[in-house]
């Protein structure tokens, strides 16, 4: 596999879209979290009722939840660099020369589920180290309750992630992925849920079946975390429950994106 992931290397090293959608996501995590922090303090600053409004987002430890909040919404990049990635195999023929290479179909696909992993980890990573800068520059003492969040951020990349290989496989064109890939994600999964939810509710403030949609799922993993103190927005589904599920999206996204690969053309 550590052959593999050199040659892997070799392919994404002179990849200009890749490191600048790289360098795209690691800014954005910061400016994002910047942005929230300065917009806390200048609204908090000699107001008493805003600080009770807000309360401490970016002090330890709400600041994991905080800043894993903000950065999910930045997850559709590490998604986009993978369907480039992967569609531009179909492009440029490179998988079909690493097969006449003598690697199996499988060895190619799980590559690139690794290359997801890696990057799911260094997302995690780099959101540890903002909620830790953002976290001191507060004032508050460090802890690490509340650091589960951390784990939760890494599932949600995962899943992004997993996602846009499942559909760059199984579309092999890079624009259409792209394009499907933000129409499920923004609009086609939301619409559904809501109707979802609509019907499938039994009573005000419980959750629905459209709770439970894939991106939901993981969604809900870190919920909105300002006001919780003063409102109750809806109730939170299990944690156990979205973890459960969230592993068996995981699974299908793998089982079909394999599956897709070793018996489609090539």
């Amino acid at each position: 596999m550590l052959n593999l992931l050199k040659i892997e290397w070799l392919k994404i090293k002179g990849y200009k879209t890749f490191w600048i959608l790289s360098t795209l996501f690691l800014v954005s995590i910061l400016g994002v979290n910047y942005f929230g922090f300065n917009i806390k303090q200048g609204i908090s600053q000699g107001n008493a009722q805003a600080n009770v409004l807000f309360g401490s987002p970016f002090s330890f430890p709400n600041v994991w939840h905080t800043v894993t909040y903000l950065s999910s919404f930045l997850l559709f990049i590490p998604g986009l660099m993978i369907i480039t990635s992967i569609t531009n195999e179909y492009t440029y023929k490179t998988h079909r020369q690493n097969i006449i290479d003598g690697w199996s179909r499988q060895q190619f696909i799980h590559v690139k589920i690794v290359l997801i992993i890696i990057i799911s980890v260094i997302a995690a990573l780099f959101v540890f180290l903002t909620a830790i800068l953002f976290g001191s520059l507060s004032g508050s003492s460090f802890s690490f309750e509340k650091i589960e969040f951390i784990g939760y951020y890494f599932i949600q990349a995962l899943s992004y992630c997993m996602l846009a290989l499942l559909l760059g496989v199984l579309i092999k064109r890079s624009g259409l992925s792209i394009g499907l890939f933000f129409l499920y994600a923004f609009i086609i999964e939301n619409f559904l849920g809501a109707i979802l939810n609509n019907v499938g509710r039994t009573s005000r403030g419980i959750n629905g079946p459209g709770d439970y949609l894939p991106l939901n799922t993981v969604d809900n993993l870190i919920p909105f975390p300002f006001f919780r103190n003063l409102v109750q927005i809806g109730t939170q589904p299990s944690i156990y429950l979205l973890l459960g599920l969230s592993a068996l999206y995981l699974f299908l996204y793998y089982f079909f994106s394999v599956r897709k690969f070793k018996t489609q053309d090539l």
